[in-house]
């Protein structure tokens, strides 16, 4: 199957700047970690998600913003600062037209008070520590999510995957969060006011790696049936592969798992000439509905982003849609992904809201037959 791609014109939307020492921090909405159609929406209708909010490295926050008062957090492993903490994921409407990507609504994600949901992590093992813009610690919160999936229902809820717990939200049309799915085990961390936690997710979603957590979802377009995966496989496990559950949107009961296999990490061109890659390093970032048991999935690294009609009663086969290697114009850390027509893919970038200055990139590929039917 051949592929053109094009890119859609699209503005980013600016959030207020922050002064600090040596530059000004100037961020922008960054909503590309997933991306969903409503089945009877009009064309063109999409949400996207934004993830916890914006972050920067340690060295990044000393070196290029001058905030030499965090130099005594420079050797803690992994260690983030998250300049605004309070703002929290949300989900942003959007509206495909021609060739350009219009801003429709902000829909934040809150807990039934009306309270945000923060970027702060929840209390439990192998999390990321997270400090603010002072140095302080951010203190565990059970609000705490870092989204970075959507599925939209068609009652207008959504469904949201996020890496923290990992877990599942279930919002309303409004962005109240009324449910979280959790693993077994895990119902008191995340417990609070007004939200159900349940814990129905396959155990082995536990066991993810940190900062490779539950990152690819999608729905049927019944409603009836999720479609679940770990960015990357669980800490352990063969790297080669990573699990995909099919859940009942009703109860969370498995109803199907299947281990999908990577491509050799060498495959991604434009990876490989910039590092070394190995095992590990390639990732699942989203799946769309394409049939009974069959997602088109979305496979990188960073800079090359492959999509795959998937059959999943036939793995390992797995057919190419499109390799960004050959379409060199597509930037990378492409996240999200829905289809418009069945001829008709939308990809999205995740920007880090603006941090390191990228831009949101949207592409359209069209493909010359049809994915559906």
């Amino acid at each position: 199957m051949s592929a053109r791609v094009e890119r859609l014109a699209w503005r980013d939307i600016h959030l207020d700047p922050i002064d600090l020492p040596t530059a000004k921090l100037q961020l922008t909405l960054g909503l590309g970690s997933g991306l969903s159609r409503r089945p009877g929406d009009a064309p063109g209708r999409v949400y996207a998600v934004t993830d916890r909010g914006p972050n920067l490295f340690i060295s990044q926050a000393i070196d290029d913003y001058g905030l030499t008062h965090l130099e005594t957090l420079r050797g803690i492993r992994d260690a983030k600062i998250m300049p605004l903490p309070e703002i929290g994921p949300e989900i942003v409407e959007l509206q495909v037209e021609g060739s350009s990507v219009s801003f429709v609504r902000r829909i934040p994600l809150h807990a039934t008070s009306g309270a945000r949901l923060h970027g702060a992590a929840p209390d439990g093992d192998d999390m990321e520590p997270l400090f603010d813009l002072s140095g302080q610690p951010l203190q565990p919160d059970p609000m705490g999510a870092d989204t970075e999936a959507i599925a939209v229902m068609p009652d207008g809820s959504f469904f949201l995957a996020e890496e923290y717990g990992p877990s599942l939200l279930r919002a309303d049309a409004n962005g109240a969060v009324v449910g979280r799915w959790v693993v077994p085990g895990a119902e008191r961390v995340m417990q609070q006011a007004g939200m159900e936690v349940r814990g129905v997710l396959p155990e082995l979603a536990g066991q993810r790696r940190m900062n490779r957590g539950l990152e690819a979802l999608c729905a049927s377009p019944d409603g009836c049936w999720l479609y679940l995966g770990l960015q990357s496989g669980p800490s352990g496990a063969d790297p080669g592969t990573t699990p995909i559950w099919k859940l009942d949107t009703a109860s969370g009961e498995l109803a199907g798992q299947w281990a999908y296999p990577f491509d050799a990490p060498a495959s991604f061109l434009r990876d490989a000439a910039r590092r070394k890659v190995g095992p590990g390093d390639p990732k699942v970032c989203e799946f769309a509905w394409a049939g009974e048991d069959r997602l088109v999935v979305l496979e990188r690294i960073a800079h090359t982003t492959k999509l795959y009609l998937t059959d999943l009663s036939r793995l390992p086969e797995k057919r190419l849609l499109m390799s960004s290697d050959d379409h060199t114009d597509i930037g990378p850390d492409m996240e999200g992904m829905t289809i418009l027509s069945p001829t008709e893919i939308l990809l999205v970038s995740d920007n880090d809201f603006g941090v390191g200055r990228a831009e949101t990139e949207f592409w359209r590929v069209s493909l010359d037959e049809p994915l559906l039917g």
